[in-house]
């Protein structure tokens, strides 16, 4: 089962981690996930630790569609004070920076950050990935088309599926030139998809093993869930944890979630199912 190198410590992915969403922004398509003031935001993290999560992913820029783009030093004001409280209060608790931009990485690496969590699988910043193997720490890249502006616009395709395989086949092998050889990738639900090429994401899950990398699923409370429900986002938890359960049966090793208790029991129950 997989094992990925963090800094001086290991990510043990033998049994799926939940990673707890936190945005240190004011305009994150979930507002509850917002968590502008540092106190709230340790608190926030605490309470997430304390309900089962294995990992806290951070972010300073929205990636919702629409959201207006923030310079590089705005983005480090926003998660490095977050990061060093967090890293303070709960120092054992792997923290993954949500970045695309490698100048934000190494500042949240340098406050305490472990993982980078990149959604543009670093094609948005040709010094990413060296960054993340000059400073050890583990890597999430994930699949979507355009660039910051565009990546939510749709993309004409036969087969996403086949797609995704051949867009993480092709980075596999330019990542392990440059000395990256085990990373994490993200399938990219809601992002440059149809509402039908989501929903076969999550139910191909298990093609995707043939990569033979980590699977993070992030499907959270996104469109894809709540408008095919009738509802908003503040009542797509429901939703969420169904394709969730759906993921992990699949083999999806992470959960990236605003809710870590429910995750966390729906891995619990897949478990002692598998048991």
């Amino acid at each position: 089962m997989f094992k990925i190198q963090l800094k001086d410590t290991v990510l043990d992915l033998s049994t799926p981690l939940v990673m707890g969403i936190l945005n240190a922004t004011p305009d994150s398509f979930f507002e509850g996930s917002r968590m502008q003031q540092i106190d709230a935001g340790v608190k926030k993290a605490i309470e997430m630790a304390q309900f089962g999560a294995g990992i806290l992913d951070i972010g300073g820029q929205s990636t919702r569609p629409g959201a207006e783009l923030i310079t590089e030093a705005m983005e480090i004001d926003r998660v490095v004070p977050m990061i060093e409280a967090i890293h303070a209060a709960i120092p054992n608790m792997p923290i993954s920076i949500d970045t695309y931009h490698a100048t934000v990485a190494k500042a949240a690496i340098d406050a305490g950050a472990s993982i980078v969590n990149d959604i543009s699988c670093g094609n948005f910043d040709s010094k990413m990935i060296s960054t993340v193997v000059s400073n050890q720490v583990a890597y999430i890249g994930m699949h979507q088309t355009g660039g910051p502006s565009t990546m939510h616009e749709v993309q004409d395709r036969n087969d996403v599926i086949k797609t995704i395989m051949d867009y993480f086949f092709e980075k596999k092998k330019q990542f392990a030139a440059i000395g990256l050889t085990q990373w994490i990738i993200d399938p990219g639900f809601g992002f440059s998809k149809t509402k039908a090429e989501n929903f076969e994401l999550v139910k191909s899950i298990a093609a995707l093993k043939t990569l033979d990398l980590p699977i993070l699923l992030g499907v959270s409370r996104k469109s894809s869930i709540y408008k095919t429900l009738g509802v908003d986002a503040n009542a797509a938890l429901n939703g969420t944890t169904v394709l969730n359960t759906i993921g992990l049966l699949g083999g999806a090793n992470i959960l990236r979630v605003h809710d870590v208790k429910e995750a966390k029991e729906a891995v619990i129950l897949i478990n002692e199912m598998n048991a």
